[in-house]
């Protein structure tokens, strides 16, 4: 059911995106700002407690509904992991942006990219220049790629039911909404940091596979552990070398250079890397749903 429930769910993204996720975004922040109104007195283990009382009561229902939709029907079952994925998985969910910025890339509205990289990362960015623009778009894709479809993959795969995908997204957005919170936000952040230990290293490594391997498996092992996010550094080293790429470093500011470890090898950012980016990560999908179908099958015999 897992591997059928991905696959319909991944068409389904294809062939009708959810337009506008503005009214999901504001719940989700309504009820973590309700949360850390509730909990944040400035201790680690208030932000442990906010954490398990955001991810834990949704992961579980989504056991139980998914446990009792199975006893009624199995096509229930599916209908609704098919839902809930339709929800927290797919590349439509940030491809907008990255689409926007190859497309006016190619055709040399540089303004308009800079717009866009801008709202994607949530930063102004008129000062960028062309191939930091470019640079910053591959970084934010291989980043969101694994966070929209990868991590929630896996964790769909490992859990009973939707809840490993329910987890995975949870933890992802609080780690974004609590993560620069101090020691309430600690919680956040290490839970994002085990989840992610797992899949980043699966991504990355099918990032080698269908790239090149030997480049992505060397700059994975000499140049991740400088990044400030370590799994990120991973996906982003990883999926560098695949492509034969340099991405990271620093990037030039209003009030001066911000410094920025180099990732990657060969030649710097412009418009032939992403249409690379966008080879890439469609390979790496095939190649786990080849796999993940593999182990499905492996299991019924």
């Amino acid at each position: 059911m897992g591997m059928l429930a991905i696959i319909a769910a991944l068409l389904l993204e294809q062939w009708r995106p959810i337009g506008d996720r503005k009214a999901w975004s504001a719940a989700l922040s309504t009820a973590a700002s309700g949360l850390e109104a509730s909990f944040n007195a400035g201790e680690r283990r208030h932000g442990n407690i906010a954490w398990l009382v955001a991810v834990l009561p949704a992961a579980l229902a989504a056991v139980a509904l998914h446990y009792l939709l199975l006893w009624l029907h199995p096509l229930l079952a599916l209908a609704f992991n098919v839902g809930v994925l339709y929800l927290t998985l797919g590349f439509r969910q940030f491809s907008h942006y990255f689409t926007g910025i190859r497309t006016a890339i190619r055709d040399g509205q540089v303004d308009q990219a800079r717009e866009l990289i801008g709202a994607w990362r949530g930063e102004p960015a008129a000062h960028r220049s062309r191939e930091e623009v470019v640079r910053l778009a591959i970084e934010e894709a291989l980043i969101a790629s694994h966070r929209h479809v990868f991590g929630v993959v896996f964790w769909y795969m490992l859990l009973p039911g939707p809840s490993g995908a329910i987890l995975y997204r949870l933890a992802i957005f609080l780690h974004q909404r609590w993560g620069g919170l101090g020691e309430f936000g600690r919680a956040a952040t290490r839970a994002r940091e085990v989840l992610d230990w797992p899949a980043a290293r699966l991504t990355a490594a099918a990032f080698a596979v269908v790239g090149d391997f030997e480049d992505a498996i060397y700059c994975w092992r000499t140049q991740a552990r400088s990044w400030p996010d370590a799994p990120m550094g991973i996906v982003l080293a990883a999926g560098a070398g695949a492509m034969g790429v340099r991405l990271g470093m620093p990037l030039g500011e209003i009030d001066g250079p911000a410094a920025r470890p180099d990732l990657g090898v060969g030649e710097a950012a412009d418009l032939p890397y992403l249409d690379s980016a966008v080879g890439l990560l469609w390979r790496a999908l095939v190649l786990w749903v080849f796999v993940l179908m593999i182990l499905s099958a492996a299991r019924l015999l």
